[in-house]
């Protein structure tokens, strides 16, 4: 009997024990960053290279060293007593400073290797040097690079050099980790006729339901497609556990208005189940940090975490910064050379750059235009996405100009039928409710376009400045335009330049020479912009609402201190809700209500289920207070 009692407890004993094991929590710590943009060095407010007198004021973020120092720390902290950490990069590593033009990767893959990433997900921009330059770039790291998606030939210069997936196994648990890189890559880089890239749901759900039966019930899809993107594979794909995104540079946040949506944002997968989506905005600015527990089966019970600023009060490594002067050196000449002075910034960001007639897009286009007017070209086209970011007003260097157009991109002229030149604008307004690059800032045309109509039918009023006066397109016509040479070869969707340009000269000045020039020239640069590109709301007529004159750019007027009181009341006093009209958005709806339409982020966290540019009509939207 002593022995049938013992038996028993011991069975219940390993009862009890297997049943808390089945109970055990697994918590995996993800450290994260995305769309660093070679900002090597700290940047500014405007995400430009920081100055001397900027860092002596604490007014200086990020930079590869911040980056560095923040992740050993916060790496350190959470591996403390065992805790499991992984370190994830979601892509567009490449493009966006000197350290880009001059080295090519080669100093990226050297810090990184030095941060000790545990994966890496493929951006668009790697392919920006053809695949030539990223194949030597996949042979420095010591990392694996993924992309699930991207489908190299046996001949390209990567195959074989990236993986479709990886499954790390951290704290005994297997991870797996897939990724989904935007399948307009095509487009928007240089990948070349031997890399085609599938679509990235189809794709993802296949490498779930792969990795699920080989065991792996723990997912992260590090993905570069964009925020939007990634909810709607959220809500479509079951499997993914976790979605670490990048692309669209999207700030997540509990804390910051101006963030676009929550940290994590969470969105049901088809099963029911909530999928955290985390992005940590760009160019170094934030570390990204999400806690996520998961039960035993593998599904996600909780998850939380916050982007954290890499500001000031974060120490440089002080190796790293060391060997980021060193590398610095032979750019400094370079970038220290003023070329002119503007009285005011020049505006390039994403949020108004994609979406309407910007400053800084006044400024460039006005430049090519003047630089081959000569020639007896009289309209510029550039895609507001090549703009990476904004000059602040004082002396302008050469540095600040490459790092607004680091591309390397000429000047590319050719002659184009009006009836093309429309076909042009409305493939530049197609996408607008993504923020996509492509949206045309232009010279020597004004036009309207109407987000509410059907894609390929937005565009109206266009005109061409003929003599001293705007008149109509002449869709018959044979008109000169100027571009850039990724624009002509069919970047950003501008396949017509490509198929019907004539006489087309792709091998022109180089972009940024040409600004720098322009800005020299007109030296105090007075930033500007006069209304020759109107978005259409309310059924309004292009003509009726514009009424600038057809030469002379207006320079902004100081406001008068009773104006400016008068708008602070307007900001501080408006209703709860406002009535979506028909062509509305978010930054035109800011600017009636607040007075700035750079306050729209507020209007889209407030109502995060709306889409920019595609508002509802008729529907009511939360008017939060400022």
């Amino acid at each position: 009997m002593p022995r049938i009692i013992a038996t028993i407890l011991l069975a219940t004993s390993t009862l009890g024990m297997t049943a808390g094991a089945a109970m055990a929590d697994y918590t995996l710590n993800i450290l994260h960053i995305n769309d660093q943009h070679s900002r090597i060095e700290p940047i500014n407010k405007y995400d430009s290279t920081c100055s001397a007198e900027e860092e002596s004021k604490n007014e200086c973020f990020g930079g590869i060293a911040r980056v560095k120092a923040k992740i050993d720390e916060r790496r350190a902290a959470l591996s403390k007593d065992g805790g499991n950490v992984i370190v994830l990069d979601a892509g567009d590593e490449f493009q966006g400073s000197l350290f880009y033009t001059t080295y090519k990767g080669d100093d990226t893959a050297e810090f990184m290797n030095g941060i000790g990433f545990d994966v890496m997900a493929l951006g668009n921009h790697e392919f920006d040097d053809t695949p030539v330059t990223l194949a030597k770039f996949l042979d420095k790291v010591k990392f694996p690079v993924i992309s699930s998606n991207t489908e190299a030939a046996a001949d390209s210069p990567i195959a074989g050099k990236y993986k479709p997936y990886i499954v790390k196994e951290i704290g005994g648990q297997k991870i797996g980790i897939i990724s989904a890189l935007t399948t307009d890559t095509a487009e928007i880089s240089s990948p070349g006729p031997s890399v085609k890239f599938a679509d990235e749901i189809e794709t993802l759900r296949k490498q779930a339901e792969a990795l699920k039966a080989e065991g792996v019930n723990k997912i992260i899809a590090l993905n570069h497609d964009g925020y939007l993107k990634d909810k709607e594979i959220a809500a479509k794909v079951d499997g993914i556990d976790v979605i670490v995104g990048g692309h669209s540079h999207t700030l997540l946040s509990n804390t910051d208005p101006e963030a676009l949506g929550p940290y994590p944002t969470l969105v049901k997968n088809p099963s029911g189940r909530d999928v955290p989506i985390v992005q940590a905005k760009s160019y170094s600015k934030y570390l990204g940090e999400l806690k996520v527990t998961f039960d035993d089966d593998g599904n996600v019970t909780k998850s939380e975490g916050a982007p954290i600023l890499l500001d000031s009060s974060v120490t440089p490594d002080p190796a790293f910064v060391a060997r980021v002067k060193e590398l610095a050196k032979p750019l400094e000449e370079l970038k220290s050379r003023k070329v002119g002075e503007s009285t005011g910034v020049l505006e390039a960001a994403r949020e108004v750059c994609r979406f309407k007639e910007c400053s800084m897009g006044d400024a460039v286009a006005d430049a090519m235009l003047d630089r081959v007017k000569g020639q007896g070209v009289t309209i510029a086209i550039i895609n507001g996405g090549g703009l990476r970011a904004s000059i602040d007003a004082g002396d302008v260097t050469m540095g600040e100009v490459l790092t607004v157009l680091p591309f390397q991109n000429t000047l590319a002229t050719f002659q184009l039928r009006g009836s093309d030149v429309v076909a042009a604008l409305e493939n530049g307004v197609s996408q607008i409710d993504q923020g996509a690059g492509r949206f045309p800032q232009v010279a020597g045309l004004k036009y309207a376009f109407d987000v509410s109509k059907p894609v390929g039918s937005r565009i109206s009023d266009v005109r061409v400045m003929q003599g001293e006066s705007w008149r109509p397109i002449d869709v018959e016509a044979t008109y000169g335009v100027v571009s850039n040479n990724y624009m002509r070869a069919g970047g950003d969707g501008y396949k017509i330049f490509s198929t019907n340009a004539v006489n087309a000269y792709d091998y022109g000045p180089g972009l940024e020479l040409v600004l720098a020039d322009y800005l020299g020239k007109h030296t105090p640069y007075k930033p500007y912009t006069d209304g020759r590109i109107t978005v259409l709301a309310h059924g309004a007529s292009a003509e009726a609402k514009s009424s600038e004159p057809a030469t002379a750019p207006k320079t902004p007027e100081a406001a008068k201190p009773a104006e400016t009181a008068a708008a602070a009341s307007a900001a501080n006093h408006h209703p709860d809700s406002y009535t979506i009209k028909r062509g509305d958005n978010f930054w035109d709806i800011a600017e009636e209500i607040y007075g700035k339409g750079s306050e729209w982020k507020k209007l889209a966290e407030a109502n995060p289920d709306m889409k920019a540019m595609k508002l509802p009509i008729g529907a009511q939207m939360k008017v939060p207070a400022i």
